[in-house]
């Protein structure tokens, strides 16, 4: 990994983990978050992926308007380090542990991938 690719992972992953915590208090359902990035076209290729504990509360969040919660939650600690996505809504995705375990048996590089 190069230094400068090193340097935006570890600000990725400390914003990202103060979003999580946040989000575990707030967000019923909400268990971890990860993200999928190719250095070489960041911000643009940078993809965050929240995860709920089943479908359901994935869907309750949705209609609460937690989805949206979130996305407010990334772009403003990804904002603190200088990092802007251009499309906020395209790159955050949601998922649940439970549709992983049933469509690919928990394998989340094979979902994810």
């Amino acid at each position: 990994m190069k230094k400068t690719h090193k340097k935006i992972d570890n600000a990725l992953r400390q914003s990202l983990t103060n979003v999580c915590d946040v989000a575990l208090e707030n967000v019923v359902g909400f268990k971890w978050l990860t993200h999928i990035i190719d250095y070489d076209d960041f911000p643009r290729s940078l993809k965050v992926v929240c995860i709920f504990d089943t479908y359901q509360n994935q869907t309750l969040a949705e209609v609460q308007h937690k989805h949206s919660y979130m996305c407010d939650l990334i772009n403003r600690a990804l904002l603190k380090d200088n990092i802007k996505l251009p499309n906020i809504k395209g790159q955050v995705s949601f998922d649940s542990e439970e549709r992983c375990d049933s469509q690919h048996a928990g394998n989340w590089a094979q979902r994810l991938g």
